[in-house]
């Protein structure tokens, strides 16, 4: 009997189910769902770096789009052997002790502090802060030495103690805590027991500092140290994990109604959406993964004997078997990428949205016309104008920290600058110098895995500004100084999802030969153009210029502000 599965993968707008022929990958059926709280902006403060989801959006649109691939694929349920869900990441919230999330009671509907805390949400940035300083001075084990020696306001435990001090509401009803990718395997296995669940390797190790060596979590003596709640929380954690290729359970018969499926269905443990990203464009050793959309995620894989007991600092995570069982993990990226160039639009389109439209020189409909034709133009034609600005004339020199710096070296305290501009700077000018900025920031991590001695012999992007900026993909390619493929698939991550399920379905025996197997053809590359090589090496020595000009105004204002407290 010909099997098939679902590879479901939550980005930060939207999620996406795919329904994969296992005998080569083939994509069946392709169904997407936006969530709808989120693009209203509820929940969140931007300018207080507050970014919360409500579940419901995640709900809704699990069963929206498996309920369709399901539908318009044709296959016979009985067909469709396993599930796997990749998510965002770290991105945590709070559920009861039925494992039900906080924000489905009525009590919390409408509170941000019982949503989940998206990876972007920056308010936990003295907490992370708070971590590292006891990691390194309490004189017990460094917890953070396997995820780059600095822990991130991005991440897991920093969230929690940020809304534990905040909301005494949420601290107090939260039984426990759960990344978003083991919250919606939880929601769809048959096995409810929280206590028994199998929680992602790679959640937990790269933003939960789990790690073997230490038998799992931090010690309750380490987080009592930064606060009780945290220390009584791990006892309602884990001490196991689990990788992607192992079963989480059984579709359960509730949500096998809903989506029109059997329990039968395999349920695969899940990860993010990086990981699983990397696994369907088919990763290698010495590949760097580049995961390019809102923010970027570097993904990389390497044996364990060549890694060993070496900690590369100021990455985001080593993890054994996070992307493929049996080799090490290793992830970095950049807070903001493609986040950069939509701040840019939003600057540029302001006076469409806050003057035009509320004109009464033209109607509605002509508003609405117009509306549409900027936000669907406006890049392109930056681009187009960007492409024609020769090297040799001057462009400002901007850094890619809008939303603070996830690698090398986290801090998600710096801020973007922009310098060089003149009364001769027009918009396409800012454009390309933002295009240069984030493919400069990109540079520093693959010199930081170099640095630490590893190897990266190709370059593979994902994503969607992967597939549809040729002019970002050639000035990367210039900035590296080595060639990119481009993987052809819109959906990488949900296709890698579902190479995990088959593995968990039984369908093959390893990631590697799934992933080979079914993972994404390429459809472009760009190489070095050696003309221009060069010349972006000299525009890299004015953005590190700049970069530590900005971090130390930064660290100066920071120790200025201590001393006067």
């Amino acid at each position: 009997m010909k099997k098939y599965v679902i590879g479901l993968d939550y980005g930060t707008d939207s999620v996406r189910a795919v329904l994969i022929d296992t005998e080569n990958g083939a994509e069946l059926a392709t169904s997407v769902s936006y969530y709808q709280r989120w693009k209203e902006g509820k929940f969140c403060k931007p300018e207080e770096n507050q970014f919360r989801q409500h579940p419901l959006d995640h709900i809704e649109g699990l069963e929206k789009t498996i309920s369709t691939v399901v539908k318009e694929s044709g296959v016979a349920p009985e067909n469709i052997a396993s599930i796997c869900i990749d998510t965002t990441g770290s991105s945590p919230l709070p559920v009861n002790k039925d494992g039900i999330a906080l924000s489905l009671l009525p009590e919390f509907s409408e509170n941000p502090n019982a949503m989940m805390v998206l990876w972007k949400d920056h308010t936990s940035i003295d907490e992370a802060e708070e971590i590292n300083q006891l990691a390194r001075n309490w004189g017990g084990e460094d917890y953070t030495k396997f995820e780059g020696g600095i822990y991130s306001s991005e991440w897991f435990w920093a969230k929690i103690l940020h809304i534990n001090r905040e909301d005494d509401a949420v601290k107090n009803a939260a039984y426990s805590w759960m990344e978003h990718c083991d919250y919606l395997t939880f929601l769809l296995s048959d096995n409810q027991d929280l206590a028994t669940f199998k929680r992602s390797r790679c959640a937990a190790g790269h933003k939960a500092m789990w790690h073997e060596s230490w038998d799992g979590l931090p010690s309750k003596e380490f987080l009592g140290q930064l606060d009780s709640s945290l220390a009584e929380l791990r006892d309602r954690l884990y001490d196991k994990t689990y990788t992607s290729d192992e079963v989480a359970g059984n579709l359960n018969e509730e949500w096998a109604t809903k989506l029109g499926l059997t329990t039968n269905t395999v349920i695969a443990v899940g990860t993010f959406d990086a990981h699983s990203g990397a696994v369907g464009a088919k990763v290698e050793e010495n590949t760097l993964i580049r995961i390019m959309g809102t923010s970027t995620c570097d993904i990389m894989v390497a044996p364990n004997e060549i890694i060993g007991d070496k900690t590369v600092k100021g990455i985001c995570g080593q993890v054994d078997g996070s992307v493929i069982p049996g080799l090490m993990g290793l992830e970095a990226g950049q807070s903001a990428f493609g986040d950069v160039l939509a701040w840019y639009k939003d600057i540029l389109t302001w006076p469409t949205h806050h003057i035009l439209m509320n004109s009464n020189v033209i109607d509605e409909n002509q508003k609405q016309l117009l509306k549409e034709d900027i936000e669907n133009n406006l890049i392109r034609n930056l681009t187009l104008e960007a492409e024609k600005i020769p090297l040799s004339e001057v462009v400002p020199v901007a850094l890619d920290w809008i939303n603070g710096r996830r690698t090398p070296d986290a801090n998600q305290e710096l801020k973007m600058a922009i310098s060089n501009l003149s009364l001769g700077t027009k918009a396409p000018h800012i454009f390309k110098a933002l295009v240069n900025a984030i493919c400069f920031g990109a540079k520093k991590i693959v010199d930081r895995f170099e640095e630490e001695g590893v190897k990266i012999e190709k370059v593979i992007g994902i994503g969607g500004v992967a597939r549809k900026s040729p002019f970002i993909m050639q000035t990367l390619a210039n900035v590296l100084n080595m060639p990119i493929v481009v993987a052809a698939s819109d959906q990488a991550p949900a296709l890698g999802a579902a190479v995990y399920a088959t593995v968990a379905a039984g369908i093959y025996p390893t990631v590697q030969e799934a992933s080979q197997k079914m993972g994404s053809d390429f459809e472009a590359e760009y190489f070095p153009q050696a003309e221009k090589v060069e010349k972006y090496a000299e525009f890299m020595k004015q953005y590190q210029i700049l970069a530590d000009f900005t971090e130390n105004n930064i660290k100066s204002k920071k120790k200025l502000t201590a001393e006067s407290l």
